[in-house]
């Protein structure tokens, strides 16, 4: 049992007093097949490897229902998750929408060769995608970068308002016929398309691919599923930044960890979002051979840290610094072990180094660079320099200290209203926190064994590529508040 004596710290967290344990029906989770109401794309990008080689990003999702859904899709730059392009997409059932995320002179936009509906429209010309550019409305220069190069990586979201009442004309104007759907614009009116929504079920799935033609790669990734995101149906406008991640309903979370269940509700809603991604460790393999000159970048997103700033770029708990031209920077730890089991103990930065900065994540969709590989060509980078060729990593998000936050702790939420249930056994309800970060994402591996000559003598670029989901580690434990 771990003790903490700052209860303050936790009553902040938590947003609650004293609450009974609910028995709420409705928890959001994490569906571990790949479903649900919301789905968390950990990663774009259109920047390029080396000039004149850029990566393009190609996004999917499917309806596995047989209902017609209505869903928001929302584009979020990576230094600290500003939106730079939303819209309203209609799936008929079992529909599937897909677009790609493209360079532009001087940033990036989507297009689409889909015929699904979408408000406003999204698509085509006959021989190609009209690009919708991704704007810097939003941005301005707490980070010290307001341009429109700063849309150029990101992540993606897309969120469900609400199943379409069947047989009702909105249904009728975004289902398929020969192809092709009608998307009748007096069905598709923001009146009539509230009056047909109504409770949200769920059933998306979505991926993603990484590609970049000129350097002969591809990787690809799923999108994380949250699912029992909320009960009730609710269509907001084209031009609303709704829905967001705020706005699961009720505020209730479930995790698996330590061989229970733990179920939390929160004073403040998105805390029940990131309990779903808080890990202390995350793990994952690196490889860097010179006879196959080879790469590693792991991509590290926290989607829910927008939520924890002010207006004045102040954090209020769980991160641990103030935004500023460098960003927000949480501490972390890195250990890393070769396939021997010899380990060191590196340190993290920029590359090249700058004085200070060592050993942090500072953005919202980071990617951790080993011996600079830059495997993405990105620039929110940390590097990891090793004399490891193979081998893997421990990165921890341990307890951390600010003295700006309520006690001096951060990198916790504190619960005081779970129901904690083993495995096999009987509930109860325990004071828990939560330790580490909330963090998605995976690894990627490059490998690059120059041009082979085919039997025909013929010249064929050989380069290859893998995708590595994260593993790790949860501490949420019971603690006593005196």
């Amino acid at each position: 049992m771990k003790t903490f004596k700052q209860k303050s710290l936790y009553a902040a967290l938590a947003g609650v007093t004293a609450l009974g344990v609910t028995g709420a029906a409705q928890a959001v989770n994490v569906n571990p097949d790949g479903l649900g109401q919301v789905l968390i794309y950990p990663y774009y990008t259109v920047r390029d490897k080396v000039a004149g080689s850029p990566f393009s990003t190609l996004l999917t999702v499917v309806n596995s229902t047989a209902s017609a859904k209505a869903v928001k899709v929302r584009f979020l730059e990576g230094k600290n998750s500003q939106e730079v392009l939303d819209f309203n997409l209609f799936l008929s059932a079992k529909d599937v929408w897909t677009a790609a995320i493209l360079q532009t002179a001087d940033g990036a936009g989507v297009g689409s060769f889909d015929k699904s509906c979408t408000i406003p429209t999204v698509g085509s010309t006959q021989d190609a995608p009209v690009v919708h550019d991704f704007v810097n409305v939003l941005l301005d220069d707490a980070v010290g970068d307001d341009s429109l190069d700063r849309t150029r990586e990101g992540y993606a979201e897309i969120i469900e308002m609400g199943t379409i009442v069947g047989g009702s004309s909105t249904e009728k104007a975004v289902t398929h016929v020969a192809g092709v759907p009608p998307c009748t614009s007096s069905a598709l009116d923001d009146a009539t398309v509230t009056t047909n929504t109504t409770t949200p079920t769920g059933g998306l799935f979505g991926d993603l691919t990484l590609i970049n033609v000129n350097a002969g790669e591809d990787y690809t990734a799923d999108a994380v599923a949250l699912d029992n995101f909320r009960n009730l149906g609710a269509y907001d406008s084209p031009g609303d930044i709704h829905p967001d991640l705020t706005q699961v309903n009720p505020p209730t979370s479930v995790v698996v960890a330590n061989n229970s269940f733990y179920q939390s509700t929160w004073g403040n809603p998105i805390d029940a979002i990131s309990a779903l991604f808080m890990h202390d460790h995350v793990f994952n393999t690196f490889i860097l051979d010179s006879g196959t000159k080879s790469g590693t970048d792991w991509v590290l997103t926290f989607p829910t840290k927008r939520y924890y700033y002010g207006a004045n770029g102040g954090v209020n708990y769980l991160f641990q610094r103030n935004i500023d031209a460098n960003g927000g920077c949480d501490d972390v730890g890195i250990t890393i072990y070769d396939r021997e089991e010899n380990t060191s103990t590196p340190s993290i930065g920029f590359s090249p180094s700058r004085p200070g900065k060592a050993n942090t994540l500072c953005w919202e969709a980071n990617v951790l660079t080993f011996n600079a590989s830059q495997v993405l060509g990105s620039t929110n980078n940390r590097n990891v320099t090793t004399t490891y060729q193979n081998g893997w990593a421990d990165l921890s998000f341990v307890l951390g200290t600010n003295a700006s936050v309520d006690g001096g702790i951060a990198h916790a939420l504190g619960n005081f209203n779970t129901t904690v249930t083993p495995l096999g056994g009987t509930a109860f309800a325990s004071d828990v926190s939560y330790i580490g970060l909330p963090v998605i994402g995976f690894a990627l591996e490059s490998y690059n064994n120059g041009t082979l000559t085919e039997g025909d003598g013929s010249l064929v670029q050989s380069n290859y590529g893998g995708n590595f989901l994260h593993k790790g580690t949860r501490s949420i434990s019971q603690f006593s508040v005196p």
